[in-house]
């Protein structure tokens, strides 16, 4: 049976790194092959140790090398060369915060090729880089401007870009990120002698896992039995183990990840968490945390960006992001003894999320 469209998906990162982007493409690109669409992801290798091209359950993904290797600039001009070659009905760039989704919306432009943007916005731990932010979301407006759909993970990400780049509301739709999970295994569950807290994330400054550390020691003097457990990967792992180093907390505090793609235990280990926290800087629509809602697991975050919306919501309890120490102890303490878990609501599917994507891709094709 023919493709119902030919779609290119372009990223500067793809499985086995893992992140929310990365995480979104692993999840609606089989699904998107499963509808009848041809699939290919173009993204970047910096390692050089990745294959270069593959199969991933139905849908092609095609590496280009990107430099520098121990930055995350991500210059390749293998996208625009690899984009010169093909033929695609739609093309769909994935994040703005790169080098990568410039060249793949220049490559679109030149090569008459519908596209649309998604942001995937989300922090950094360089000063100096968030204040350039605004600048470089200028300077990419005329880019940004081509894009026949903008699609915002939140109302959060739409009022900021609409604001920020001077885009109509109108460009804009909104698709959160799926929240579901597997199933837990039978009998995993929170533990009521060592309530297990769980901060999730990629290993950097700006997400905050340091703030749960700093404030555990005064969690502990209430609560002696309690662990916390940092999940992810990330330049920042060795300043976290020093940090539980220097504090004495070894015995009741980990720092580590679970291999990529192992959804069965990351849901168990979400399950079994008595709290979920996520004291981050910037977040537009932190799997994470939906995917603990998904579990009905209570969550703790900074009201902050996107996580400032969930807790408008109801769905989460948040803090001050500059909360100190004792207060962000208190505030954990409350919520593990005094649970409430997040209300049942209907949250966005993987299925819906890449229904959604298709209707958008659709909808361009039809109009152009």
């Amino acid at each position: 049976m023919p493709a119902i469209m030919r779609l290119l998906m372009v990223s500067a990162n793809h499985f086995p790194v893992m992140g929310g982007v990365e995480m979104h493409l692993r999840e609606v690109t089989p699904r998107l092959a499963a509808a009848g669409v041809e699939v290919e992801v173009l993204t970047t290798d910096r390692t050089g140790r990745l294959p270069r091209l593959e199969q991933q359950e139905g849908v092609l993904i095609r590496r280009v090398a990107a430099w520098p290797r121990t930055r995350d600039y991500y210059i390749a001009p293998g996208i625009l060369r690899h984009m010169a070659k093909g033929s695609w009905d739609i093309v769909h760039v994935h994040s703005y915060q790169t080098a990568v989704p410039p060249l793949a919306m220049l490559g679109a432009i030149r090569d008459r090729v519908p596209f649309v943007l998604s942001f995937h916005s989300g922090g950094h731990a360089s000063s100096m880089r968030n204040r350039l932010r605004r600048s470089q979301q200028m300077a990419l407006r005329p880019l940004v401007g081509r894009a026949r759909r903008l699609i915002a993970v939140s109302p959060f990400e739409v009022r900021l870009f609409a604001r920020s780049m001077k885009l109509p509301l109108d460009r804009f739709v909104t698709i959160p990120n799926g929240a579901d999970m597997p199933q837990p295994s039978p009998g995993v569950g929170p533990s009521q002698e060592s309530p297990l807290i769980l901060s999730v994330g990629r290993l950097e400054s700006y997400k905050g896992h340091q703030r749960a550390i700093r404030a555990f020691p005064h969690l502990l003097s209430e609560i002696p039995a309690a662990r916390l457990r940092i999940v992810g990967t990330g330049p920042y792992a060795g300043q976290l183990h020093g940090l539980v180093d220097d504090m004495g907390l070894r015995a009741a505090v980990t720092v580590g990840s679970l291999p990529p793609g192992e959804r069965q235990a990351m849901a168990d280990l979400v399950a079994s968490a008595s709290l979920v926290v996520l004291f981050s800087e910037y977040e537009a629509n932190p799997v994470a945390v939906m995917e603990a809602l998904a579990l009905r697991r209570p969550v703790l975050a900074a009201h902050t960006s996107g996580l400032a919306d969930l807790a408008d919501q109801g769905l989460i309890s948040t803090i001050p992001l500059a909360a100190s120490p004792v207060e962000t102890a208190r505030a954990m303490v409350d919520a593990v003894r005094r649970p409430i878990a997040s209300p049942p609501v209907s949250l966005q599917t993987w299925d819906s999320c890449a229904a959604d994507l298709l209707a958008v891709y659709r909808d361009v094709l039809a109009r152009a």
